[in-house]
C-alpha cells in the first residue's frame, strides 16, 4: 500500500495494491501494521458507516466534538466522489485550510481524515457508495455542521448540474459562526 501526505500534514492518500486476474481483482483495503509504520498511529476504529447517493448529492461538512471526534478512512466502493476535509483544529497552521481528492471504486483510493477535520463529499457519478470506518461512534449530541459553501474556507468543490443538499447541511453555518456558537456553549 502506497501512502502519500496531502498538502495538509496528517491527512494521506492511501492507494492499495490491486491483483487482477481473470478472476477479477483483490486488493487489501486495511493493514494495521502498515498504517501504523507509514503514518504513525494506530486508528481503533470503532464504527463502519456505508452510504449510497445520487448524483449531485454533496454530504458535509461534518466533524463532531470532543470526546467524540472521528477519524475516517473513506473509501468508494461504487462510482466516483470528490472528497473533502476541512482543518478545524484550534491553533493549527492550517486551520480553515482545505484539501480534496477524488476518489473512485475504480481507483481504489482511499482518504485517511484524522480527527479535528471537518469532512465531506460530492457525488460525481450517477450513484456512488462510499464505505467509511471511523474511530468514534456516531454521537449526535456532538456533532456538528460547516457551510459547505463557507467563503471562508474556499472549497473548489467539482461543477455538477444541481447540487443536492439535506436540511441540515442548508442550513450549516460558516467556520465563524460555528465557532462562535461553540465557545457559547462552553
Amino acid at each position: 500500500m502506497k501512502f502519500t501526505q496531502t498538502k495538509i500534514q496528517d491527512v494521506y492518500v492511501l492507494e492499495p495494491r490491486v491483483f487482477v486476474d481473470k478472476r477479477g481483482w483483490f486488493t487489501e483495503s486495511f493493514h494495521a501494521e502498515k498504517f501504523e509504520k507509514a503514518i504513525g498511529i494506530r486508528p481503533d476504529f470503532k464504527q463502519d458507516n456505508h452510504s449510497k447517493s445520487t448524483k449531485g448529492v454533496l454530504r458535509g461538512l461534518h466533524f463532531q466534538t470532543p470526546p467524540y471526534e472521528q477519524g475516517k478512512l473513506v473509501r468508494v466502493v461504487e462510482g466516483e466522489i470528490f472528497d473533502v476535509a476541512v482543518d478545524i483544529r484550534p491553533g493549527s497552521g492550517t486551520f480553515g485550510k482545505w484539501v480534496g481528492e477524488y476518489l473512485s471504486a475504480e481507483s481504489h483510493r482511499q482518504l485517511w481524515i484524522p480527527e479535528g477535520f471537518a469532512h465531506g463529499f460530492l457525488t460525481l457519478s450517477e450513484t456512488a457508495q462510499v464505505l467509511y470506518k471511523a474511530t468514534s461512534v456516531y454521537a449526535p449530541e456532538q456533532e456538528r455542521s460547516i457551510a459547505w459553501d463557507d467563503p471562508e474556507i474556499g472549497i473548489d468543490w467539482p461543477e455538477v448540474d444541481e447540487i443536492v443538499l439535506s436540511e441540515k447541511d442548508r442550513q450549516a453555518p460558516s467556520i465563524s459562526m460555528m465557532l462562535l456558537a461553540d465557545e457559547r456553549v462552553d
